[in-house]
């Protein structure tokens, strides 16, 4: 079979191309070796046409989910199409989201606009495995990525890393907001919600001011996996703040507090809500199970034994 397809246009069956064998059971006599002959010739025209079918559609390129016979192989090499057998499900859909093609479910009903299209088909060998790469898709909905590394724990670890960015860009592309990080917001969050605190009567407002000291854990933090001191440098963030510097954060390179915007390191909105949102709530989760505890620690107090002869009772 070819290596290498330009061009390509891609038949998706979800068949197998072999004859398949009955779900009863059956018996063949055969008592000549014309009838021997006859037998293989007929499976083999068979097998020829599963090929030829395929050829008419004008696909160069055929994808199979099921198994395809040695034979039908022979047969599809000599129409110069590259084929690959046994491909997964979820490569099969994203193969039809990628190419615009259709996946066929029976070899009957193949036609010409079921074809994808890609520019290039090539098989690559990759390490010590074959792969079949598809590029230059028509409409790549589905985009394959090859991460390779000198171990197995540095593979992982490069994988973690892309899988990461991919969440981040596809947070962005869903709300399209963003902040800048480096702990910035959460000092400029904290220093109004102590303003807004001064406005509140009673326990409410020492509420909300313990509500801000809890958001300032994220720059306090940075600060300490960054080996800086967490109270200089917390301070120092609430006075730049107060001067009206609202990107104001973190700089664990330099070591100080530096302007997060104009050093590009940004954040999506709405993973900052939701990690607010998360924290508060499981906050909340576990001083409703302490409240729960305490109360079932607490003993109603034993009522006092009535008189004689019960309540209401009176001596003759």
């Amino acid at each position: 079979m070819p290596k290498r397809v330009e061009n390509a246009k891609i038949a998706l069956l979800n068949c197998p191309l072999e004859v398949e064998k009955t779900e009863f059971d059956a018996k063949i006599n055969i008592d000549s070796p014309e009838a021997m002959e006859a037998f293989l010739k007929e499976e083999e025209n068979m097998l020829r046409s599963m090929a030829e079918k395929v050829a008419a559609t004008g696909a160069n390129v055929l994808i199979c989910q099921k198994g395809i016979d040695d034979m039908v192989q022979h047969f599809l090499a000599r129409e110069k199409i590259l084929a690959v057998r046994r491909a997964k499900k979820s490569d099969m859909e994203k193969l039809a989201k990628a190419t615009g093609g259709r996946i066929v479910t029976n070899l009957d009903d193949l036609k010409s606009e079921d074809l994808g299209y890609a520019a290039l088909v090539e098989e690559r060998k990759i390490g010590d495995d074959k792969m079949v790469f598809i590029e230059g898709c028509k409409d790549p909905h589905s985009v394959a990525i090859l991460i390779r590394g000198g171990t197995e724990r540095i593979v992982d670890e490069a994988e973690r890393s892309v899988h990461d960015a991919l969440c981040v860009v596809r947070d962005v592309v869903q709300e399209p907001k963003i902040l800048a990080g480096g702990g910035a917001p959460e000092i400029e969050v904290a220093r109004e919600l102590r303003e807004y605190a001064e406005s509140l009567p009673g326990r409410e407002q020492l509420a909300v001011q313990s509500f801000a000291e809890a958001i300032e854990v994220v720059p306090v933090t940075l600060a300490e996996n960054a080996g800086l001191d967490p109270i200089d440098i917390l301070s120092e963030l609430r006075a730049t703040h107060e001067k009206g510097e609202t990107w104001a954060g973190v700089d664990v390179f330099e070591g100080k507090v530096n302007d997060m915007q104009k050093l590009e390191v940004y954040e999506p909105l709405a993973v900052k809500k939701q990690v607010i949102k998360s924290a508060t709530e499981a906050a909340t989760m576990i001083l409703k199970i302490d409240d729960v505890i305490a109360a079932g620690k607490t003993k109603m107090p034993k009522t006092p034994p009535g008189p004689p002869g019960g309540y209401g009772g009176g001596f003759a």
